[in-house]
């Protein structure tokens, strides 16, 4: 798997179609009751997993991979990290710029992907790739660029859908075909990718995997909470570099 892994890094893991789809709704970021509004519900618990992921973050590098209209990268500069987010759709990035220059929250923005960093020597204490392993054209060269672009001992956070029925039932039929909670089409199941899996290119690319937490949904109080146990429908994953 490390040599296969290895030829895939030369591959753009930008899929053009998937930056289509999320071009066209990138007004939307900011909106809580928009878009997006699912990924404002899960913000506090997202944070929370990050933060003890990371622990301090002042002074420390941080970068998100596919930040979108920069929803994580601004909470990240408030905890005091030296934060850049890239992302390969340039209304993402202009959104994202003109709402942290409007706040001022300090964020370096690149309308750029993974590859484009790695290229440049780029080298990031921690990273954060949330909801995007399930939207890149291989989650293999991906995790590779992930784990190029870490210091050694740097640490990154995955987020993302387990291949399960309760993901499909839950994550695509009921959150986009009933709830709405996302454009139609936004998820594709066959992509979603299973905890041992990820752990297991995770491995192949010089990362040990070192914690991970499902993420659940509330009905009665309409938000998200992490579930230790629960990692059937979404869940983050933490990995250190370790060379």
């Amino acid at each position: 798997m490390i040599q296969k892994i290895q030829k895939l890094k030369a591959r753009s893991t930008v899929d053009p179609d998937e930056i289509s789809h999320f071009s066209s709704h990138a007004a939307d970021w900011w909106d809580v009751n928009g878009t997006y509004a699912p990924l404002h519900k899960m913000a506090a618990a997202r944070m929370a997993f990050i933060s003890k992921a990371f622990g301090p973050l002042k002074g420390k590098t941080v970068l998100d991979i596919g930040c979108g209209g920069g929803l994580i990268c601004e909470p990240l500069s408030r905890l005091g990290g030296k934060v850049t987010g890239v992302d390969a759709d340039p209304k993402a990035i202009q959104v994202a710029r003109e709402h942290s220059l409007r706040h001022g929250v300090p964020v370096t923005y690149k309308n750029a992907a993974a590859e484009d960093l790695v290229a440049s020597g780029e080298k990031f204490d921690f990273i954060t790739a949330l909801e995007i392993v399930e939207h890149v054209s291989s989650p293999m060269s991906f995790i590779a660029l992930c784990s190029d672009l870490l210091k050694p001992g740097g640490k990154v956070v995955f987020s993302t859908l387990n291949r399960t029925w309760k993901s499909y039932g839950l994550g695509i039929f009921v959150a986009e075909r009933i709830l709405s909670w996302a454009p139609a089409g936004t998820h594709s199941w066959n992509k979603f990718i299973k905890p041992s899996e990820l752990a297991r290119i995770a491995d192949c690319s010089d990362l040990k995997v070192i914690d991970a937490c499902g993420l659940v949904y509330k009905p009665l109080s309409g938000s998200f909470e992490l579930s230790p146990h629960d990692l059937d429908i979404n869940y983050f994953m933490v990995a250190e570099k370790v060379s």
